[in-house]
């Protein structure tokens, strides 16, 4: 078979974005991660289309959303909410695997909602976008 399960899936960090100094760590305190990708659109219809309207995709974007345990003792949750709190860069590779393929970039932190649960362990829900960097995002292939 060919799928996966996303249980199988990494998501990895790397402080200082993807230039930083060390290697790419696991973000193991994670569940429930979406990475979203889509592309703006530029309308280029002409009286050739006979009727149709035609689009071509122009810039791509890329947002990751996870929810991470309440856990200030964990490195990889302190990491996150230190590049939020500070605005910084961190790196992020959203991969099918260990070993996989996936989004490789530098995000900033722009949601960083905490839940409270009555019956639940605290969590918190992150949102990171791909921001300005010297290092274009890439996709990752499976190595």
């Amino acid at each position: 078979m060919a799928f996966k399960l996303g249980m199988e899936a990494r998501l990895n960090y790397k402080v200082d974005g993807q230039g930083g100094a060390g290697a790419w760590l696991a973000l193991n305190n994670t569940k429930d991660v979406t990475l979203s990708l889509e592309t703006g659109e530029a309308d280029v219809t002409t009286r050739a289309n006979n009727g149709w309207r035609a689009t071509v995709a122009t810039l791509k974007e890329a947002t990751v959303e996870f929810e991470m345990v309440w856990d200030t003792a964990d490195a990889g949750f302190g990491a996150i909410k230190d590049a939020f709190l500070g605005n910084d860069i961190i790196g992020l590779q959203v991969l099918d695997a260990p070993s996989g393929e996936g989004l490789q970039a530098d995000f900033m932190i722009t949601g960083f909602s905490r839940n409270e649960a009555l019956e639940e362990a605290i969590t918190v829900s992150v949102t990171a976008k791909v921001t300005y960097s010297a290092t274009p995002p890439s996709w990752v292939p499976a190595s």
